[in-house]
């Protein structure tokens, strides 16, 4: 269980490694202490959700929620984390649908800094083979979208269909359960719990476990705020039931 350091307590370590930048610790001591002490010496460090995933999810959170100054940094981290360089650019395509362009080209600009600093070549189109969905969750998916949208928003309806699902979710760039995952992220840290059945579905469809669903509530609410991760559980607590694998 995490134990919650006291900003008060002159016996915390401030020996070891720190993350908050200093001014932090001359402006606000406590969020100074809560970064090092709870959300990097505790959050990053559970089990129930592997680094590279912990990076996914931040990053994807960070650029949904445009919140530009801290991508690089964490860029980086997801980088040490093993997330390759392709997949850090279709996170970020994949997000301007769910999040807006304005926050993917701002996002755009500082990973290219990252990846300067890092040596990262230009990268390529992936010639590999498109992801192949499930037939039958695709003929579902588009019954819905063709009566629920069509008659109102006919141009939505065949993008949906056409771009959304048909061209971007079928890239290889990213493995579909990777792909659920930062869609799943951002939807929480946006704020649109209506669009997460489907997607949380979808997620542990793609092979993202009841735990690991749990674990990304948790961490998110570092990153988008904790009204975001507590109006999302409902949602989850739902999909959670009315699914056999209680993993």
């Amino acid at each position: 269980m995490t134990t919650i350091p006291s900003t008060n307590d002159a016996a915390i370590d401030t020996t070891r490694s720190r993350v908050a930048p200093e001014a932090v610790y001359e402006i606000a001591p406590g969020l100074g202490h809560f970064t090092d002490d709870v959300l990097f010496g505790d959050v990053w460090l559970r089990l129930q959700l592997a680094p590279r995933d912990r990076s996914l999810v931040t990053v994807a959170t960070l650029v949904s929620t445009g919140k530009t100054p801290q991508i690089g940094s964490h860029v980086r981290r997801a980088l040490d984390n093993g997330v390759q360089p392709a997949e850090i650019g279709e996170l970020i395509t994949h997000l301007a649908f769910y999040s807006g362009w304005p926050n993917a080209m701002s996002a755009v600009t500082e990973t290219k800094k990252i990846f300067e600093t890092r040596g990262i070549a230009p990268l390529q189109e992936d010639s590999s083979p498109r992801i192949e969905l499930d037939a039958a969750a695709e003929a579902a998916r588009r019954g819905t979208v063709e009566k629920a949208v069509a008659p109102t928003a006919p141009a939505l309806a065949d993008l949906t269909n056409q771009v959304l699902f048909g061209n971007l979710w079928t890239r290889p760039q990213l493995a579909p359960r990777d792909r659920s995952l930062v869609t799943v992220a951002a939807l929480v840290a946006i704020g649109q719990p209506e669009q997460l059945p489907f997607h949380l579905n979808r997620a542990m469809d793609n092979g993202l476990t009841q735990t690991e669903a749990s674990e990304v509530l948790a961490h998110i609410a570092f990153y988008a705020g904790w009204p975001r991760a507590m109006s999302a559980v409902p949602v989850f607590e739902r999909v959670f039931a009315g699914r056999p694998e209680r993993s």
